[in-house]
């Protein structure tokens, strides 16, 4: 074996670790969100540890954040995709408008989800007996909450990849994970720090995941909640899209050859 080689390998991964602050995300973003998340839930099960319904809970909102992230990454990595096969400048030199190119991705968005729930909730009741639709028809409107947030994250990350290229690519992982210790997904919003819960009530996730759990407690259906979650979620949407719009045309305008 050849030292010199072997740090020829090493170096040249190093210095490409090391060329951007998205390629430190392994070293530092990941175990920060998960210590993060895990451990707040850890505390809250500490205290709940005699609920019956807590593995239900923990499972149901295990299902529900697959939501928005399917949504979230889907947007992203179907942009990727044009990168990686080098076809943005193809795609785009085609009649095609970026309103029918959002539409169809969209649409492609929700098929791959009914797959993911259904797959997600057929694991969870074979492995732990457990059934998540015990929400009964309120799932289907916090699921689209969820759905339309992983939406704007995605459209929140593309805009971004798309004005500024592949060295941002690990965005379309990342920034979904940045709202997930704030929206309570696994504990209340009142385990978290009082001045993170300001943080935690201006996400709309937030909302579907504390009506969540209430319903689960055997109370009403949050109506409130459910407003405030399609409120917040509407204005996050139309300034997503509108960003994304305004930055891919920006970036046509420099030349959408350079992105590739």
């Amino acid at each position: 074996m050849s030292f010199s080689r072997i740090k020829g390998v090493f170096l040249r991964y190093y210095y490409n670790l090391i060329k951007g602050p998205t390629q430190l995300s392994d070293l530092f973003y990941w175990p920060l969100v998960d210590i993060l998340m895990w451990g707040l839930t850890s505390i809250w099960v500490q205290h709940q540890s005699q609920a019956a319904n807590l593995p239900l809970i923990i499972m149901t909102g295990l299902i529900f954040w697959q939501v928005a992230q399917r949504g979230s990454i889907d947007i992203s990595i179907a942009l990727l995709q044009e990168f990686w096969h080098r076809n943005l400048v193809n795609m785009f030199s085609t009649p095609l408008k970026i309103s029918e190119w959002i539409a169809g991705i969209i649409l492609l968005c929700l098929c791959k989800l009914v797959i993911t729930i259904s797959f997600g909730a057929l694991l969870v009741y074979l492995l732990y007996s457990l059934n998540v639709f015990t929400l009964g028809w309120a799932f289907l409107p916090f699921a689209a909450m969820l759905l339309i947030f992983g939406w704007t994250i995605g459209f929140l990350a593309s805009s971004l990849i798309i004005y500024f290229g592949h060295q941002l690519e690990a965005l379309a992982w990342m920034v979904g994970f940045l709202f997930a210790p704030f929206s309570a997904v696994f504990y209340p919003v009142s385990i978290l720090p009082e001045w993170t819960q300001i943080i935690s009530w201006s996400i709309p996730t937030t909302y579907v995941f504390e009506g969540m759990r209430q319903i689960l407690s055997g109370k009403p259906f949050p109506l409130s909640y459910f407003g405030m979650s399609l409120a917040l979620n509407l204005v996050y949407l139309f300034g997503a899209i509108s960003l994304f719009r305004w930055s891919f045309e920006k970036s046509r305008n420099k030349g959408l050859a350079r992105l590739e």
